[in-house]
């Protein structure tokens, strides 16, 4: 017999029993799920341990499960939720977390925006060391044609961590999200044909912003090997990413979306800190960064 989810919380509250007087309703199910747990690890670890010696091992798994699905419908009940809605939304932020399209499936916020105020496509910008007078050395972000982007940079710390190849982070926020407020300064791509979204979106605050992610981020990447053979980010910092995002327009694009752009641009960052500078290419309609060397 096929069960759906809320059938199932329906009739697994009718075995409900009501809780003694002076007795947290909660209490009894979320102890009871913890302790089906433990039994799910128990027939689990005999599993491993017996092997096809164990002849029941499936249809015990299958029965633990049972049991831990019921005091998950009890507690949802306590709580006042419905249990095909909890698993609708489970689905949804499973969804936002792991990438199921594309790599290629891309929004463009200013595609109804003047090419010179787009984002370019493919573009190519060269990180440069140089030193100045002073025999400190900074990094000179140029375009294409040879023109500044942005200042000289330094890694601004007491202590050199190549912080100051950072414009590849922006650079790959652009690529892989399609947003980076730095990165249309950087370009001057600024939006300002339409003042609000000048303002809103490409203004003072949402490169604020993005700088604060960047600086976010580099601290967890330092305590992470600066993602060398890591391809997954911790959930705590995307949802925080997601929160300072939350009234941008890159808050359209899934938390999967940013672990990838976070990658990339940490890829790309690592090869700049082992060259000492490179020429960096953006497909932004690929969604591809690389880097050259000088």
């Amino acid at each position: 017999m096929s069960v759906d989810f809320q059938r199932y919380q329906q009739a697994a509250i009718k075995t409900l029993q009501p809780p003694t007087e002076d007795t947290d309703p909660v209490l009894v199910p979320l102890l009871g799920l913890a302790g089906e747990v433990g039994s799910l690890t128990t027939a689990y670890k005999k599993h491993l341990r017996d092997g096809p010696a164990h002849e029941q091992g499936k249809h015990q798994l299958r029965e633990e499960l049972g049991d831990v699905l019921w005091y998950i419908a009890a507690l949802a009940h306590r709580f006042d939720l419905d249990l095909d809605d909890i698993a609708t939304a489970s689905l949804e932020k499973t969804k936002d977390r792991w990438r199921t399209t594309p790599d290629t499936e891309h929004t463009h916020f200013d595609d109804h925006f003047p090419e010179h105020e787009r984002l370019p496509r493919q573009t190519t910008l060269t990180f440069t060391p140089t030193t100045r007078d002073d025999g400190r050395t900074v990094i000179v972000l140029t375009r294409e044609d040879g023109s500044p982007a942005g200042d000289p940079l330094t890694s601004a710390s007491h202590i050199e961590d190549d912080y100051r190849f950072h414009d590849a982070f922006h650079l790959a926020h652009a690529t892989v999200l399609g947003w980076s407020p730095v990165t249309r300064f950087l370009l001057d791509r600024k939006r300002k044909s339409d003042p609000h979204t000048d303002e809103a979106e490409d203004g003072g605050r949402a490169i604020a912003i993005e700088e604060g992610i960047s600086a976010l981020v580099f601290s967890y990447a330092a305590r992470h090997r600066y993602f060398a053979d890591i391809k997954h980010i911790d959930n705590e910092l995307l949802t925080t990413i997601s929160h300072m995002t939350a009234h941008l327009e890159v808050s359209i694009c899934r938390a999967a979306d940013w672990e990838h752009a976070i990658l990339t641009g940490y890829t790309a960052w690592r090869q700049l800190r082992e060259q000492n500078g490179g020429i960096i290419h953006l497909d932004l309609d690929q969604r591809l960064l690389t880097v050259d060397p000088l």
